[in-house]
């Protein structure tokens, strides 16, 4: 259907490697999960194949992608913000926020009320609606719908789960499990990717983010992550136990050479016959040596490291102590009442999530947690924000953002562990807009730690981070000894790190 050959994409300023020799087949069954970390190209690529031009102020691109004269709908990670002001209907009759309305295309709108059973989802509840005024999911779902207005022969996802509750990421899996055209999507959510993906595309940056890797593998994202960490670690055991024999047969023959170099030099000039033997023995231990040395053995796999974080909390949370005992009559927007008679306690060492859809008001209330804790003198509160931007000053790099006292070991404290996490040089010395969410996300959990925070109020804390660095993360807050209050759509997050739900 979609044959990719020999393509290359390098950064215009730098010319980084981002996708090197990649050769790829999409066929009409496909479910093609692009996994990786964050800043690995991954949109970048789903961008390139659907239009080459989307890409080209920022980078090189070169090799071939053959789309035999395939439709193709794409769902940008972010709906352009100049929809923000029209209407669902005007979204449906207009090709982009500024063009004129397409009045044709009023004489199909019957189309999209198809469109919308087929994906069991009730138009009527969209009408007139603003698009502002929408949820995550809601957008996702327009969106979807609009691209199969066109009736295409690929779909290209980016990122469709980040702002999404959980009832519409179900309804998602539905959607591309019951597709009949080829899927190729990103996605951090790992139990989506488990349920759908029936192949695995996962982009590496190897050699301190200098090389791009890449492997496929048609199989499933749990059985591609079980396969992976078996043949890592086997050949992780392989390379060692050659490495450590080829070290014990270089002693052994460095032992020989030694010693048939100290009976060289107890040989006297009157036995000339013996020095010539000993010389004879000495080169050949030497070319034995070379010949080891030259022989070829496993070698540790050349793959992306893991990221790296541990918290170290000086004050103790016990668990008899009040965090939060709060009454809230009424969870207001405006003039727009979302909720009623709100009464949340929190104790010690509690994991709290607050869950529910789209539009319920947990992120308002979670900011006004925040407001309230704030002031508090016997805690000490890390906050991460749905919005980095809320916190995130984008014209200054990593260590302005993180430090405090300016000194010299302070900095070499931020790099060491900004470097834990993989941030190269030039990403930590860089403005901080140039990072990607995922990153900015790290920087955020950096800053936690190094805040010495024994209460942490999180907003969506895993949805930016890869499903490579997410399970990472989760352990971490598992083993955090504090208390966190979040708000998250996250399956894994939910089940193995929090102990009590709120549902709004």
């Amino acid at each position: 259907m979609l044959e990719i050959k020999k393509l290359n994409i390098k950064t215009l300023d730098n010319e980084k490697e981002i996708i090197t020799n990649l050769d790829l087949v999409i066929n009409t069954d496909d479910r093609l999960a692009i996994i990786g970390e964050e800043g690995n190209g991954k949109s970048t690529l789903l961008k390139c194949i659907y239009d080459e031009n989307l890409i080209k102020d920022y980078s090189i691109v070169s090799g071939n992608i053959i789309k035999n004269n395939i439709k193709i709908g794409y769902l940008e990670q972010f709906l352009d913000k100049e929809w923000n002001l029209q209407t669902v209907d005007e979204y449906f009759v207009k090709d982009i926020p500024v063009s004129e309305i397409d009045y044709e295309k009023y004489s199909e709108i019957y189309k999209l009320n198809e469109i919308f059973n087929q994906l069991n989802i009730d138009y009527k509840s969209f009408e007139n609606k603003v698009i502002k005024n929408l949820s995550g999911g809601e957008k996702v779902k327009i969106q979807l719908a609009k691209i199969l207005f066109n009736y295409p022969d690929l779909l290209l996802l980016d990122e469709p789960t980040n702002d999404i509750d959980i009832e519409t990421l179900e309804w998602l899996e539905n959607f591309i499990l019951n597709s009949k055209i080829p899927v190729v999507f990103i996605s951090h959510d790992e139990v989506l990717l488990e349920r759908v993906a029936n192949g695995i595309l996962h982009l590496e940056q190897i050699n301190n983010k200098t090389k791009a890797k890449y492997t496929i593998e048609h199989i499933g994202y749990k059985e591609y992550s079980e396969k992976r960490k078996y043949l890592l670690d086997r050949q992780y055991q392989i390379a060692r136990n050659e490495k450590k024999e080829q070290e014990k047969q270089l002693n052994k023959l460095n032992d020989m050479y030694n010693s048939v170099r100290y009976d060289l030099e107890g040989v006297s000039r009157q036995n000339p016959g013996k020095a010539r033997l000993l010389k004879k023995k000495m080169k050949n231990i030497k070319s034995m040596k070379n010949r080891m040395l030259d022989r070829e053995i496993t070698e540790i796999p050349d793959v992306e490291e893991k990221i790296f974080a541990k918290f170290h909390n000086e004050d103790e949370i016990h668990n008899s102590k009040i965090i939060l005992d709060y009454y809230l009559d009424e969870l207001k927007v405006e003039n727009t009442i979302l909720k009623k008679d709100i009464h949340i306690q929190v104790v010690g060492k509690e994991k709290i999530c607050i869950i529910g859809k789209n539009g319920s008001g947990k992120t308002t209330f979670l900011k006004h947690i925040y407001d309230i804790l704030k002031e508090r003198k016997d805690i000490k509160l890390g906050y991460m924000p749905q919005n980095y931007d809320e916190i995130l000053n984008s014209n200054i790099n990593c260590v302005e953002f993180l430090k405090i006292d300016n000194s010299k070991q302070e900095e070499t404290i931020i790099r060491t562990y900004l470097a834990s996490m993989k941030f190269t040089n030039d990403e930590i010395n860089s403005s901080i807009s140039k990072l990607s969410g995922g990153q900015k996300a790290k920087l955020f959990i950096v800053k936690l730690i190094l805040d010495k925070s024994n209460v942490l109020i999180l907003d969506e804390p895993t949805r930016n981070l890869s499903p490579l660095s997410n399970p990472i993360i989760r352990n971490l807050l598992k083993e955090f000894d504090g208390t966190i209050i979040s708000v998250s759509h996250d399956r894994k997050y939910i089940s193995e790190v929090c102990s009590k739900i709120i549902e709004f």
